[in-house]
């Protein structure tokens, strides 16, 4: 597959600056999942102290989050198909600001599962519109590449979120973080308002309605190439959410990890993500996606097994630790790649919105679905997270192989993109 992709008309050509701000502003709002996810998880045993309950219970206010994330995909991604890229944006920004206010005045755990359920809805709109932002103007190993640039700034939330977070609880209880996350809410409203522009013109806009979001739905559910690959994305992170759920516990209370030296280690695996997805974008093009996707399956079904070997023979951090590094990495190759084979399938590319917003329903769903795995034997013990990160990782690689083996489609004309989103070219 060869690059192909047009500036949006408008734009002010190839210009760096313009170009380093329209990755910083997509890549951000792409992190806005693990950013809401990961600031507040040194905190996770604490809030459970101040709140009276138990590891099952907080881990479910990831779980509603991830729920919320994968909703609200659902509703913004179509929406931006009919509507155009920018007025659900901005609308869904402004909606996790407030919900970040409610999750920081919540009484109880139940209503923070409520508020987080809310939170993530809202903030769903950034990541399924960055993303079909993206796909408006690439396809392909253009897309590929471009995804790999944004997780340079997506990788910054897991790297700096947890160090964060343990560092503000120095200075505040848990419902500070949420505050600064209503902050980042804000931030991410103004930069999209001044810095994004509208990617996707009338013309080439979907017509609405619920039978034609079911429609278009269905369509891209039966098509194996996209129902594969997708299938691929959520169980492969459902691993990563089994991993992000079950180490606050499995890390600081079975193997003695403060709440900021879990924070450093946590950021050393993101960096992993980060290195990956940087080494497959530069691979994209000389190395077929199908086989960078595969690489990272490899890795990460290496790293569960291993962390399946430590645990049952009592190995220690000596063993745990390289092998969550192997399973945090591998994300790296598999998200860019099995994301840009996913929007390049015939289907998807007519309607990327409503692509993404499947992209992300699977995602967050099956994420949010293995959340409560990780603690389901109680706080005192290992082996249903690494157990569960084990059996997804090869679960994921079946489903991919399956994938693989329809033919992979030409590459198409790339549309003209309307409006000035400022984001030219990507380079060879």
């Amino acid at each position: 597959m060869t690059q192909t992709a047009r500036p949006a008309a408008g734009t002010a050509g190839g210009a760096p600056d313009r170009r380093l701000w329209s990755i910083i502003i997509l890549g951000s709002l792409t992190a806005i999942g693990p950013l809401s996810i990961d600031l507040y998880l040194p905190a996770l045993p604490a809030l459970a102290a101040d709140l009276s309950t138990g590891a099952v219970q907080t881990q479910l206010t990831l779980t509603a989050c991830v729920a919320g994330l994968a909703a609200g995909q659902a509703v913004a991604g179509p929406l931006s198909d009919t509507l155009g890229r920018r007025r659900p944006l901005l609308a869904g920004l402004a909606a996790y600001a407030a919900a970040s206010v409610l999750c920081a005045v919540s009484p109880t755990v139940e209503t923070l599962i409520a508020m987080r359920v809310v939170q993530g809805a809202a903030g769903a709109a950034g990541i399924v519109i960055a993303r079909a932002i993206v796909r408006d103007l690439y396809q392909g190993v253009a897309a590929a590449r471009f995804f790999s640039m944004l997780m340079l700034v997506t990788g910054l939330a897991p790297i700096l979120a947890p160090v964060l977070g343990g560092q503000l609880l120095r200075l505040v209880p848990w419902p500070g973080l949420f505050a600064v996350l209503s902050g980042v809410g804000v931030a991410l409203f103004l930069g999209a308002l001044l810095g994004l522009g509208e990617t996707l013109p009338p013309e080439r806009r979907a017509a609405g309605g619920p039978r034609a979001t079911a429609a278009t739905f269905r369509d891209l559910a039966t098509d194996r190439a996209f129902a594969g690959y997708a299938l691929t994305i959520g169980l492969a992170f459902g691993a990563m959410f089994t991993y992000i759920s079950g180490s606050p516990f499995v890390l600081q209370d079975i193997y003695g990890m403060s709440p900021q030296t879990y924070g450093v280690a946590f950021g050393v695996n993101a960096l992993g993500i980060v290195t990956a997805a940087q080494v497959g974008g530069r691979l994209a093009g000389r190395v077929p996606l199908r086989r960078l996707l595969a690489a990272g399956l490899g890795i990460v079904t290496a790293g569960g097994a291993g962390l399946l070997l430590a645990v049952l023979t009592g190995a220690g951090l000596y063993g745990v630790l390289p092998a969550l590094f192997l399973v945090t990495s591998g994300q790296g190759l598999i998200l860019p790649n099995a994301t840009a084979l996913a929007l390049s399938s015939s289907r998807a590319s007519r309607a990327a919105g409503s692509g993404s917003a499947l992209l992300g329903v699977a995602q967050f769903t099956l994420g949010g679905a293995a959340a409560p795995l990780a603690g389901i034997a109680g706080r005192g013990t290992a082996v249903p997270m690494a157990a569960s990160i084990a059996a997804l990782a090869v679960l994921a690689s079946i489903v991919a192989a399956a994938a693989a083996r329809t033919p992979e489609p030409p590459e198409a004309p790339e549309p003209e993109a309307a409006g000035d989103a400022g984001i030219p070219p990507s380079p060879a």
